[in-house]
């Protein structure tokens, strides 16, 4: 087989294949079996007829037809692959000769990778965070263990206050129907964390053990339960009893039951090198993540419109199922972040196109660089996802290759070395280097250090383990 690149003009590759005339014969004959198996002619039997009579019967075309789809695939590849070209969309073909005794002949024009100019990529700067860790945020994360670690007693005779447990006989009627999900004896409601039935609980204060209320009340707009969400519920409630949180005295006895410490000043000093231990992680990722927008804002590329647009699809997807489980409209979403559809619109645009961008720009530093994944850390990363999910690893690995997404893995995996390799590379700075002034006086705009994958940033663990 010959593959000849006649040109590339905007990203359009435009190539001529021409196929030896014996694959050609090979094709043909295998179309002619795979013809003649489902094909009656009177007199023959089923699969016996006779290649030059099947012909007349069918006609060639039918034989032809088939060849294409057997030569095309293979040919299309090797002719990728011999011309080095890097395909974005399916091809358009052109059939130019398919003849018996002579070679196939097709073009083929696809959308291809644009040409991207990589500037600087090794060695960059970018400030990396600093970690300090202040007595305070050792105390904050204290009292928050403290607050989990809190046991519910009760309260005696009093009357509902905020921070209470109120323990409640609750009827809840929907249509005049009780609904089960919302009554019962023994519904514990914290008092001002509206948890169970946001709003229920204002409705409690001041109540004492034994009285009993009647009230309606509309259930939130947005409700774990979605068929009754925004509904008007006539509610019957009677506190069964009042329940108080007390909390442990936080001391070395208190120390020794959350952890292996036997002090309360040994425990705070483990709970301060645990927190500068993902202080540390964090500014790690975030210097990265500078390195990462740095290399890609230095890159000169034009973004493919097939590449931006089918980001974008996932982008949305990806957006519209949050606010799904967040039991979230997209109305909802518009009037929390002021914004209408073509300006949502163009947010997930721009994030799509610093993506594909940040994509294109990490491929070509991996080409650049040698730098490929491994079988042995694709194996890795698969074990270390069936453990992730509790499943067996061959398992996985099966029903990823059946819906074709081992790539996706590996391209993942990739684009983490490469990463990982511009971070070694970068140096990191503890300060803003000093703006010096330009010849008009004026000092440069400042670059944004925003980060371009993964902008949640990591919490600050809240257990101490």
């Amino acid at each position: 087989m010959r593959a000849t690149l006649e040109s590339i003009e905007k990203n359009q590759a435009s190539i001529n294949v021409e196929v030896e005339e014996e694959k050609v014969a090979e094709a043909l004959e295998q179309a002619y079996r795979k013809v003649v198996k489902k094909t009656v002619v009177p007199g023959f039997r089923k699969g016996r007829t006779p290649r030059p009579i099947l012909e007349a019967h069918l006609g060639k075309e039918a034989l032809y037809q088939e060849a294409i789809d057997i030569l095309l695939a293979q040919a299309y590849e090797e002719a990728v692959q011999e011309t080095s070209i890097e395909p974005i969309n399916k091809p358009e073909i052109e059939i130019v000769q398919l003849e018996e005794g002579k070679p196939f002949i097709f073009n083929v024009k696809v959308e291809v990778l644009p040409e991207i100019k990589l500037g600087e990529y090794k060695g960059v700067s970018a400030v990396i965070p600093e970690v300090k860790v202040g007595d305070d945020e050792v105390e904050t994360q204290l009292k928050l263990l403290q607050q989990r670690q809190a046991r519910l007693v009760d309260a005696g005779d009093k009357e509902v206050d905020d921070g209470d447990v109120a323990v409640l006989d609750l009827e809840t009627k929907i249509d005049g129907t009780v609904e089960p999900r919302l009554s019962g004896p023994d519904k514990f409601v914290e008092v001002g964390a509206a948890k169970y039935i946001p709003g229920l609980d204002a409705h409690l204060l001041g109540m004492k053990i034994g009285e009993e209320k009647e009230f309606t009340m509309n259930l939130p707009s947005v409700y774990q339960y979605n068929d009754i969400e925004g509904k008007e519920a006539a509610f019957k409630v009677k506190v069964a009893s009042v329940k108080k949180k007390e909390y442990p005295e936080l001391d070395d006895e208190f120390a020794k039951d959350v952890s292996e410490c036997s002090t309360l000043a040994e425990f705070k000093e483990f709970m301060r090198k645990k927190i500068e231990e993902t202080g540390h992680l964090n500014a790690k990722r975030i210097f990265k993540e500078r390195v990462v927008t740095k290399v890609v804002d230095g890159t000169e590329l034009d973004v493919p419109e097939t590449l931006l647009n089918r980001q974008l699809e996932q982008e949305t997807n990806r957006f519209v199922q949050r606010l799904a489980m967040q039991r979230l409209t997209l109305d909802d979403y518009m009037k929390m972040a002021k914004t209408d559809t073509d300006g949502l619109r163009q947010d997930l645009e721009a994030r799509s196109r610093v993506t594909v961008k940040t994509q294109l720009v990490l491929g070509a530093v991996a080409k650049a660089e040698g730098i490929k994944v491994t079988p042995e850390e694709l194996v890795q990363e698969i074990d270390d996802l069936a453990a992730q999910y509790n499943v067996e690893a061959d398992k996985l690995k099966e029903n990823l290759e059946a819906k074709g997404q081992i790539s996706y893995i590996e391209d993942g995996l990739l684009l983490d070395k490469v990463q990982n390799f511009l971070a070694e590379q970068a140096v990191a700075l503890t300060e803003e280097p000093a703006q010096e002034e330009n010849e008009e006086g004026t000092t440069p705009v400042e670059e944004s250090s925003a980060g371009v994958i993964g902008q949640e940033e990591t919490q600050t663990s809240e257990d101490a383990e």
